[in-house]
């Protein structure tokens, strides 16, 4: 039984430590680099001739000093109004394409919102250079060591159509005025791949080598949560041979910017950045041998810089001949059956990576196909989970059954227990002999019920994983007052649970204390399951078990209102099957050791 007791407390202090130090120093440390990021990128964005250099033989991305650069970011509008451009209508995304560098700077999803508010602003994926916190996607060629003209970020297109859309592609050409041509081919799918093919015709007299590239650069330090289950930030999978999977290769911004350049050899594979919900990928041609790059540069007083990009292997141009290079970009929401599919039609190593399933992914994965199966039968995300949670429970039945038993016939030696407690007091050595000498006497393993909290650790977690990564999730209702299972729950007793006229105030890390209904109706029932156990022998370790409730109320007051609703749920369903086990048993339902029953006093005897 101790065993049990000191693993509960064990992970109930664990859990109590990590959120506490994310709440009450990681959290403001985050807020204020947040807001220090904000102000820089308010106050000095690059314009477009104050960029990183494609990748080649210059090293390092070459980022301009501060003089260059434009004292104030002009609004998106103006920086999109700045050069011609080809718009993108796509069926899922729209946005368009800059002529000056021909590149992919003005990606917008229109299905997704920022927030639930109807008129909530769509998401902006891409943004161009001149704006607030460009973000954008080029394509071109370098050359080593030869002094050819080539395709710049400054270079003008000409186009062969005002508009992008799937099945219409656009054509892209430009003359160096030496002998080559270029064209870039650019095309969109029905969802969010673009593929993009380069061609270089040789009109002059003599050959030249040229590599293809391909990069996505950001400035400024994008907001991320900050949190240690979910990667945010320069990703990529990278094989050394041919025939290998890859291996996936994760760093923060913080990383790229102690270490400024990463680089990596590579058959094929993917480099890109990642947020929660959103991904933008280069994708080089299978098999291609490349070299790719993670990289960060800092202006004196500008915003922070970062790249991604790979270089593929040079190509023999002869006069008279044309080469070609095609890669992939993906620029979109991180949506799980879309992502397998493209890896599976495009042959892309472990892109289903991209999605951060954890260590569980084994468990992760099954648990979010499980909850879309069940929500495309049910219709509601939020009575798929309960459904799956249901469905957990009945596969678990036998051993929780099992539990529940052992857990019964604990309470059921309650009074002998107290008996030995009173009889030795003080002496827990010789207490604990005879406990076990009792649990051996009456077959009772008393670390037996520890298996249902064993049980549910994974599950749980797996869960909390699916509910924070999954877009799927992302602003889906539920019933009455949760509009947004992904989010906590929007109720605060400060207001009287939205009864009172006044909102709820910014408490900072205090906000801590102000939880809402499912937080609190979460603590009843762990409170009610709790009460159904046995009682610690130890009066230390039952004042422990009864403030267990009301912390894990308030530590999970702030997580996602999906898993607080799972976890409530989960619990009323272990107590119901521990009511109905305990009465087969005929056990005492109810808090509180049960105390032992004095015995009678003999008779006296008649005097003669």
């Amino acid at each position: 039984m101790s065993d049990q007791k000191n693993l509960i407390i064990a992970i109930a202090l664990s859990v109590a430590i990590l959120l506490g130090f994310q709440l009450f120093i990681e959290k403001p440390r985050q807020d204020r680099l947040r807001e220090q990021q904000a102000t820089q990128q308010q106050a000095q964005v690059p314009t477009d001739s104050s960029v990183p250099q494609a990748p080649g033989n210059t090293g390092l991305p070459q980022l301009p000093s501060l003089a260059q650069q434009v004292d104030q970011a002009q609004s998106r509008e103006k920086a999109l109004a700045a050069a011609p451009r080809v718009k993108i209508e796509g069926k899922r995304i729209v946005g368009s394409l800059n002529l000056i560098g021909g590149r992919i700077d003005d990606i917008v999803l229109p299905e997704y919102k920022e927030t639930i508010k109807p008129d909530s602003q769509p998401i902006h994926l891409l943004s161009p250079a001149g704006g607030p916190s460009p973000y954008y996607v080029e394509f071109g060629w370098t050359a080593a060591g030869a002094n050819v003209a080539l395709p710049s970020g400054q270079t003008r297109w000409t186009a062969d159509k005002d508009v992008l859309k799937p099945g219409q592609p656009v054509t892209l050409t430009w003359d160096n005025g030496q002998g080559l041509v270029f064209t870039r081919v650019v095309s969109v799918d029905d969802d969010y791949l673009f593929t993009v093919t380069q061609k270089v015709e040789n009109r002059g007299g003599s050959a030249v080598t040229l590599f293809p590239y391909a990069l996505a650069s950001r400035h400024g330090t994008p907001r991320t949560d900050g949190l240690y289950i979910l990667h945010e930030g320069p990703l990529g999978v990278f094989r050394a041979k041919a025939d290998e999977n890859g291996t996936l290769k994760e760093f923060t911004y913080k990383d790229i910017a102690d270490d400024q350049s990463v680089e990596f050899d590579s058959f094929g594979g993917w480099i890109g950045f990642t947020d929660k919900y959103w991904l933008t990928a280069l994708v080089p041609a299978v098999g291609q041998n490349i070299k790719a790059r993670f990289t960060h540069a800092k202006p004196n007083g500008g915003p922070e810089r970062y790249q991604v990009d790979y270089l593929g292997g040079g190509l023999q141009l002869e006069p008279g001949k044309t080469i070609e290079n095609t890669s992939l970009l993906f620029a979109g929401a991180k949506e799980v059956k879309l992502i397998d599919r493209y890896e599976e039609q495009h042959q892309i190593a472990r892109f289903d990576l991209a999605i951060d399933w954890g260590w569980f992914y084994f468990l992760t994965r099954p648990m979010f196909f499980a909850i879309d199966l069940l929500n495309r039968l049910i219709g509601s995300i939020g009575l798929a989970m309960l459904a799956l949670t249901v469905i957990v429970k009945l596969l678990f039945f036998p051993l929780a059954y099992k539990s529940y038993v052992a857990m019964s016939a604990m309470k059921k030696l309650q009074p002998e227990m107290q008996r030995l407690r009173e009889r030795y007091g003080e002496n827990r050595e010789m207490m604990q002999k005879e406990l076990m000498a009792l649990y051996k006497r009456e077959k009772v393993n008393p670390a037996a019920g520890c298996l249902p909290i064993l049980l549910q650790i994974p599950v749980f977690f797996a869960l909390y994983k699916v509910l924070y990564i999954a877009i799927e999730m992302r602003h889906a209702p539920f019933y009455g007052w949760i509009k947004d299972l992904s989010a906590p729950d929007p109720t605060s007793w400060i207001n009287g649970f939205g009864l009172l006229p006044w909102a709820v105030p910014d408490l900072g890390p205090l906000g801590i204390i102000s939880i809402g209904v499912w937080p609190i109706i979460m603590g009843v029932t762990m409170y009610l399951q709790m009460k159904m156990n046995p009682t610690p022998p130890d009066p230390v370790q039952q004042k422990i078990f009864a403030l267990m409730p009301v912390v894990f109320t308030f530590m999970l007051g702030h997580f996602a209102a999906g898993l607080v609703i799972y976890w409530s749920w989960n619990n009323t369903l272990s107590i119901i099957q521990q009511y109905v086990i305990m009465k087969r048993m005929g056990v005492k339902i109810g808090g509180g050791a049960e105390k032992p029953e004095t015995p009678a006093k003999p008779a006296a005897k008649p005097k003669k």
